[in-house]
């Protein structure tokens, strides 16, 4: 878990001297900060919710969901619902779909959310996936912001491949193979240095960490 104390400062540690770029940026961003999600269920849900529409978009969703069901999104009350239903709460037909495939695996043992965290990263991806509107970027999203595994390298993250660019003076945004060589040097903790790589992305579009500072 890469909420452990230890683990971070040992992280930071190793990335700053595997890595000149990440030695440059961690002083500039600060102190590791990531919020793990709580409610394994919930988080896929949420997830879902909230591809490709705007985050507050997406909370007010959820909200009616949840009231929808009573308080709480659980696998055995979504289960119940129809598409019809979801929709007038304001998820979109394709979505409704997701959620309900969602719920109904969880429900019949098809994917174990209890059982995820004895898996290593592939075999969680691997059973995540098999869930409709669930890929390869929300399972590691998963690994990362609710199991808080410490080496996923979400690669694919339009956010991450623009700090990359950014970061490591590309002149394009890197390929999967690309960005997979820079982040080579993060391992064990690409997590960690994943999230640097967003928080980056806040410090400005002038930022150059790679080279010379700034």
């Amino acid at each position: 878990m890469i909420a452990h104390s230890e683990l971070c400062a040992d992280a930071l540690a190793h990335l700053q001297c595997a890595d000149p770029v990440m030695g440059k940026l961690i002083p500039m961003v600060g102190p590791f900060a990531l919020k793990l999600k709580r409610g394994r269920f919930e988080t896929l849900v949420r997830a879902i919710i909230a591809q490709q529409i705007s985050t507050g978009a997406a909370r007010s969703i959820r909200k009616r969901v949840a009231t929808k069901l009573g308080g709480r999104i659980t696998p055995e009350k979504l289960a119940r619902e129809t598409p019809a239903t979801l929709r007038q709460c304001g998820v979109s037909s394709q979505k409704a779909g997701y959620l309900l495939d969602l719920a109904g695996k969880v429900v019949a043992s098809e994917v174990r959310l209890h059982h995820l965290h004895r898996l290593d990263d592939a075999a969680i991806i691997e059973e995540l996936v098999r869930v409709k509107g669930i890929g390869e970027w929300t399972a590691q999203m998963f690994l990362m912001f609710c199991l808080g595994r410490p080496d996923v390298f979400p690669h694919g993250d339009l956010g991450i491949r623009n700090a990359l660019k950014n970061l490591y003076r590309l002149r394009e945004m890197p390929d999967r193979e690309a960005a997979h060589k820079l982040a080579a040097p993060w391992r064990p903790y690409a997590t960690i240095a994943s999230w640097y790589c967003w928080r980056s992305l806040e410090l400005g579009k002038e930022t150059k960490v790679a080279g010379q500072w700034w």
